[in-house]
């Protein structure tokens, strides 16, 4: 064998294993009720499954053209439309991506430069930071005040300067489940017009919304989505994580400089599911009405643990629950994580993984995205602590 004993120097030095990558494996080596990384333990549409194979037998096997099939980008187009009354250009302003983290990672890359400061609001999903790094921006974290999560702009505003390249928001928020208002969308607005800031809108989550709420999208808005890259997640859609198939929606102007980065990260996506995706969702009825499916499952996970010792934290989207285990536990999130997983059979993330520096708030994120049979088992648990 080969040795090589010479340092290699890391360009993300403080980057380890995801949590949700720890965590999961815990919960799998210890048998635990696994509710810490965002996948859905119940199957998926098996008309979607069969129109896969579909594709498949008709010979829809090779390369996608790089943008994506144009069915697709064309249904994606008709689709927010619909939902939010702007148009994008299918053939110049859609990019079929390899899921969302791809997304987000080819958009960073595209724009970022050496000394580009980029805005992010922590608690933040963990693939923002690590891209900006990577390119060699500076990340400049603004925080998200509990229990609520909302944005204070006054200070956001004073974290602006000549060097600020672009601003990452995400809702509904993962891990809290919070909503960006009118208000928020608005302050963006203001703080972002008659200059070069860009603002990328990880919407993942976009059709998970409770409580007759709103999703306030960035294409709702027509001054932001000019300097906007969108990105939404079909595996988040469609109970499909492991499709790995996304999208991005831009100005033509900044799609081009995104495809560039894109032909040369993944070039092109499945091929057959994006031809089954296309055909799918010509049928409002398979997103319209994953709010409610949702919310169903939220509530029955809350009710099963009403009796707990958890305090609940508001959660209006997504498919997680913050609770908070102050009454319960004086140690660190991660230390109670893996406690929870080693003594009681059950997995969450900590929420701490998700701040620049690790805080304890004594809360930890709990997926809901799961069949009523382990949502039950999992408030049985929770109430015995």
């Amino acid at each position: 064998m080969i040795q090589f004993d010479g340092e290699i120097p890391s360009k993300l030095p403080q980057v380890g294993l995801s949590i949700f990558a720890i965590m999961s494996k815990l919960a799998n080596d210890h048998g635990a009720v696994n509710l810490s990384q965002g996948f859905p333990d119940f199957p998926i549409s098996e008309k979607l499954i069969s129109r896969v194979n579909h594709f498949m037998q008709q010979g829809f096997n090779q390369y996608a053209p790089m943008p994506g099939i144009k069915p697709l980008r064309d249904a994606i187009s008709e689709k927010v439309f619909q939902s939010h009354q702007l148009r994008y250009d299918a053939e110049e302003e859609i990019t079929i991506t390899a899921g969302a983290t791809q997304a987000l990672y080819t958009a960073i890359t595209a724009f970022i430069r050496e000394g580009d400061e980029v805005i992010i609001f922590e608690p933040a999903y963990d693939c923002y930071a690590p891209a900006v790094k990577a390119c060699g921006g500076l990340v400049k974290y603004a925080s998200l005040a509990s229990p609520d999560f909302k944005i204070d702009w006054p200070v956001v505003r004073q974290m602006v300067t000549n060097r600020t390249r672009m601003i990452i928001i995400n809702s509904p928020h993962n891990p809290t489940g919070s909503l960006l208002s009118p208000y928020d969308m608005s302050e963006l607005e203001r703080l972002t017009r008659q200059t070069d800031i860009l603002v990328l809108s990880d919407e993942v989550y976009e059709h998970l919304i409770f409580d007759g709420q709103i999703h306030e999208s960035i294409c709702r808005y027509p001054e932001l989505a000019n300097r906007s890259l969108v990105v939404a997640s079909f595996g988040k859609t469609f109970h499909a994580t492991g499709w790995k198939v996304g999208y991005v929606l831009a100005p033509a102007r900044l799609t081009k400089e995104l495809r560039k980065f894109h032909q040369f990260i993944v070039f092109a996506v499945n091929t057959p599911i994006q031809y089954a995706i296309a055909e799918y969702l010509q049928d409002k009825n398979n997103y319209e009405q994953l709010g409610s499916f949702y919310q169903q499952k939220r509530d029955i996970f809350l009710e099963q643990i009403k009796n707990s010792r958890f305090k609940v934290v508001p959660c209006h989207g997504t498919y997680f629950q913050l609770l908070d285990y102050s009454a319960i536990s004086d140690l660190s999130e991660l230390e109670y994580a893996k406690q929870l997983v080693l003594d009681q059979g059950i997995a969450a993330v900590p929420v701490s993984p998700f701040y620049n520096k690790q805080d304890n708030q004594h809360l930890l994120r709990f997926c809901f995205a799961k069949t009523d049979e382990t949502l039950i088992k999992a408030g049985e648990i929770l109430c015995k602590i």
